[in-house]
């Protein structure tokens, strides 16, 4: 279905069925950047779901990567960045103001992917997302809502957004907040990754099949005897999906099972200065739980900090209040030039050298973190 021609960000098309609907399919078309999520990809997917979900002649919807490496690897945030730079450039200080800010391209970027993935939350029309290879930040934010998730043996998920000064976003104020007790706050302190396997165990995945197994999905798929009634056309996808995932030999075996005890142990403190030393002074860990360390020590302090208070503000939120929560401290996250150095070291620069603003977790200033979370004026 992916022509190597094409040179549009997403390819979009739909396949007639027999029974006379149709399935179309959204694939991201961006393998040099593993497929992040960029505004002009969002551009096309935001007003053509929203015709499919409207579309009675639409049974449903795949979202899928181009390539084998990625459904999507998070958001594009380099143009984000270099439009960043500038404006602080021009005001030549680190915090841009709240009338400087509203014309800078992260206003648009975040408004429009937030718009999507609540899109994908609400529908109710079969979204099926398939999962395969790497999934993080942004790509996270895309499967999360879709109310049929695959992953497979090469799926790796992550929220590594403490790694450029940012935090997990596009509503993982609610998704890790609904993980057992403290592992979503865990995962949110160190970005670390996790596999197909703890997807569905934290319940971010419904089904798991083989990678090779998808072409034949979708040929399955595209013979189903789908119709306009949305509850049968969930069901005949459940069925065809479960079969599958039922002669999956994936083996690919979790990490937050066996780390469970000692993430919970380590995130019992009611402060994130005391649970990043149990982090970063545990013994005897794994290799999983000792690159979650490095990744925590190398990360923002001021990001550790937004992320544990981030996380506690939005506890009971509904998914639309945590969705408004994120715009805002999203837009402040611009404002302040700790995200700037983080995208600069590891994404554009690439010298993994990041020269962020406090030093050290203890040294994080309790009011500039309050500062984020207060309201932007508009």
């Amino acid at each position: 279905m992916i022509q190597p021609s094409d040179n549009s960000p997403v390819i979009l098309t739909e396949q007639l069925l027999d029974s006379g609907v149709k399935v179309a399919f959204a694939t991201l078309n961006a393998r040099r950047s593993l497929n992040a999520l960029s505004l002009p990809m969002i551009d096309f997917l935001l007003p053509q779901v929203k015709s499919w979900l409207a579309d009675d002649g639409v049974a449903a919807i795949v979202f899928q990567g181009a390539g084998d490496k990625a459904f999507c690897a998070g958001g594009d945030v380099v143009s984000v960045y270099h439009d960043l730079v500038a404006k602080h450039k021009i005001n030549a200080r680190n915090t841009l103001n709240d009338d400087e800010i509203s014309s800078c391209l992260g206003v648009e970027f975040f408004t429009k992917e937030y718009q999507l993935d609540q899109l994908i939350h609400h529908a109710s029309k079969p979204i099926l997302m398939l999962a395969d290879g790497y999934v993080m930040g942004g790509g996270i934010g895309l499967v999360a809502g879709a109310n049929h998730r695959i992953v497979t043996e090469k799926t790796v998920m992550a929220m590594p957004e403490i790694t450029i000064g940012l935090y997990p976003d596009v509503g993982a104020s609610w998704f890790l907040n609904q993980m057992p007790k403290g592992v979503g706050l865990f995962l949110g302190l160190t970005g670390m990754t996790f596999t197909g396997a703890d997807a569905k165990r934290l319940k971010m995945a419904d089904y798991s099949i083989d990678s090779e197994h998808i072409p034949t999905l979708i040929d399955s798929l595209l013979k189903l005897e789908l119709t306009t009634n949305e509850s049968i056309n969930h069901q005949l996808l459940s069925d065809l999906v479960n079969s599958f995932a039922a002669k999956s030999e994936m083996q690919i075996i979790g990490q937050i099972d066996n780390e469970i005890a000692r993430i919970q142990s380590v995130t019992a403190y009611d402060n994130v200065v005391d649970i990043y030393h149990a982090i970063v002074d545990a013994e005897n860990c794994s290799d999983w739980f000792n690159k979650a360390k490095q990744n925590l020590m190398h990360g923002s302090p001021l990001s550790a900090h937004i992320i544990y208070q981030q996380l506690n503000h939005c506890q009971g939120l509904s998914l639309a209040e945590c969705f408004e929560q994120e715009f805002n401290l999203s837009i402040r996250c611009c404002q302040f030039s700790e995200f700037t150095e983080g995208v600069r070291a590891l994404l554009v620069d690439k010298d993994k050298q990041p020269n962020w603003f406090y030093k050290s977790i203890e040294s994080v200033d309790k009011q500039q973190v309050a500062w984020f979370f207060t309201t932007i004026k508009k």
